[in-house]
């Protein structure tokens, strides 16, 4: 399977989204294959809404070729038998706009030490987006009464790969039709090609592996899909059963056909699976301004303004606490601006600054009292870590939201 060999048309489509997307800057990718570029500054972090420009793009296949709505077609597979064309999709059924913190499964690969392979994301492969497009469940509901309220959702997307395998995800049908959208429209404009055009999915709050572009078929099952679950040639469970799982390294994850909860960090504590997958995203936070390029002189009054974002997946950000000492102590932010589920919260902090270098860090709390780790562990931790304040060292580096690898250095000067 080709799944890391080296493409060289990602070098041209990168190029071409730069052009397009003055915020962003291309992230470094070992494996030479994905066409990934991310926020090139922290100030991104200091605004609800991200601008497309500075929104990160993440995909390992060539981008398909799409003309208009008409043409591309979504099939309704499994215990479903439709097929609605894009422009179908738009006119037949309902409009939604939906607020979603969209973050690559592997933002902070890059913060392990040593180092995993493929994507080296720092902090930037997160933003949050105005998703418009059809609710999920108009257009599976009324098909929907035989079908087991345990089914999963596979969705497959319409990338061309170069190697056997075909791009497809799992998802709980329970959420599918919760909150999930088909969008076609990303901050009020024609949703970019490398967005997904014409279709994909939109999965709130959970890592953005789930919402698969280009979106070809949805196949309501019994289980998740596994290596010949679907009706068509190629490995089908690559992406679902064996990468985006966690894992120590040298371990080949146990294939799964259903899982009892889809929140990740449940399940990294509890064991169960034994190697999670990547579907909710864990509580995490990055400091916007000060970004610690240039120093900061403190203003008459001697309060320095610390902002920046924080959000829990599914669920709510409860507080956030900011350091200026490098995590040896902590004050409570100010949570502010829009609240929306599945998106992430404003916060700030009135700083009273005097000159000096200090090393500046957030840390963020959800509703039900989990907190970011300080640390990511050494390799030979594990689960043990997280008795340590620690984010487990994984060899895909997914999920990781550690305090300590996103604080920033700030000099402030005298007036």
């Amino acid at each position: 399977m080709g799944t890391e060999q080296s493409r060289a048309s990602r070098h041209d489509e990168i190029d071409a989204i730069l052009e397009r997307k003055g915020g962003a800057e291309e992230a470094r990718d070992d494996a030479d294959k994905y066409t990934v570029v991310g926020a090139a500054n922290r100030k991104t972090y200091a605004n609800w809404l991200t601008p497309i420009e500075e929104h990160f793009v993440c995909h390992r296949n060539d981008m398909p070729e799409a003309d208009g709505d008409g043409e591309w077609t979504v099939s309704l597979t499994g215990y479903l038998e439709n097929t609605y064309s894009v422009a179908e999709i738009r006119e037949e059924f309902p409009t939604v706009a939906v607020a979603h913190t969209m973050e690559c499964a592997g933002n902070g690969r890059g913060q392990h030490r040593p180092e995993t392979g493929s994507v080296q994301w720092g902090y930037e492969a997160a933003g949050t987006a105005v998703w418009s497009g059809t609710p999920l469940s108009a257009v599976l509901r009324g098909d929907l009464e035989d079908v087991p309220d345990d089914a999963w959702l596979t969705a497959v997307g319409g990338d061309p790969s170069d190697g056997e395998d075909v791009f497809a995800r799992s998802i709980p049908l329970s959420k599918a039709v919760d909150d999930c959208i088909l969008a076609y429209e990303m901050n009020g404009q024609v949703l970019p090609r490398e967005h997904g055009f014409p279709i994909r999915l939109i999965v709130p709050g959970w890592y953005g592996v789930n919402s698969v572009k280009w979106l070809d078929e949805l196949r309501v099952m019994d289980e998740m899909v596994t290596a010949d679950s679907l009706d068509r040639p190629g490995d089908h469970a690559y992406w679902q059963q064996e990468a985006y799982r966690i894992h120590p390294e040298g371990v080949e994850p146990a294939v799964n056909e259903t899982v009892e909860t889809g929140d990740t960090w449940d399940q990294l504590e509890d064991g169960e699976p034994a190697h999670p997958y990547t579907f909710d995203q864990t509580v995490m936070s990055v400091i916007g301004e000060p970004d610690g390029e240039s120093a900061v002189t403190v203003p008459e009054d001697g309060t320095v303004e610390i902002t920046g974002v924080a959000w829990a997946g599914d669920d709510d950000v409860a507080s956030v606490e900011v350091s200026t000492d490098g995590g040896d102590s902590w004050a409570e932010a100010e949570l502010f601006g829009p609240d929306y589920a599945g998106a992430w919260r404003l916060f700030r902090y009135d700083w009273a600054a005097t000159p000096g270098e200090y090393v500046l860090a957030s840390r963020a709390t959800d509703d039900r009292g989990r907190r970011q780790p300080m640390r990511i562990s050494n390799p030979d931790a594990w689960r043990d870590a997280l008795d340590d304040d620690e984010f487990p060292w994984n060899e895909g580096g997914y999920a990781a939201n550690a305090v300590l690898p996103n604080a920033l250095e700030l000099e402030v000067r005298s007036p």
